[in-house]
């Protein structure tokens, strides 16, 4: 499907918070906490995060949006490709994490059937 993600979807967001108003309310003013220039953590830095975040999920909105953003805050091409390495390298440790998991399921569940 080359169009099941298009950059125009984004445009329908005004009609999803029209669907569940409560909920998008709430949604947003979380959303816009987070993304607040006043707090600890520098704009720039907040949007490297969310970037890092939005590679993580592979949301291509998420993307969208949290790169230009990053742009407009200063962050470099440079910066950006350490993200990127740094959010892999932490997806890849989560992947190993859950592996241990793996392991210890597959172990009670061997001796389950031994059992």
């Amino acid at each position: 499907m080359t169009d099941y993600q298009k950059p125009s979807d984004i445009q329908s967001v005004p009609q999803l918070v029209a669907l569940a108003p409560a909920e998008a309310k709430a949604f947003l003013a979380f959303n816009h906490a987070c993304e607040r220039a006043d707090g600890a953590i520098p704009p720039k830095y907040r949007e490297l995060i969310s970037l890092a975040v939005a590679l993580t999920t592979q949301c291509a909105y998420c993307l969208d949006v949290h790169t230009a953003a990053a742009v407009k805050a200063g962050a470099t091409r440079e910066e950006l490709a350490e993200t990127a390495m740094i959010a892999a390298a932490v997806r890849a440790g989560g992947t190993l994490a859950h592996a241990l998991l793996a392991l210890r399921l597959f172990d009670g569940n061997a001796l389950k059937e031994k059992g």
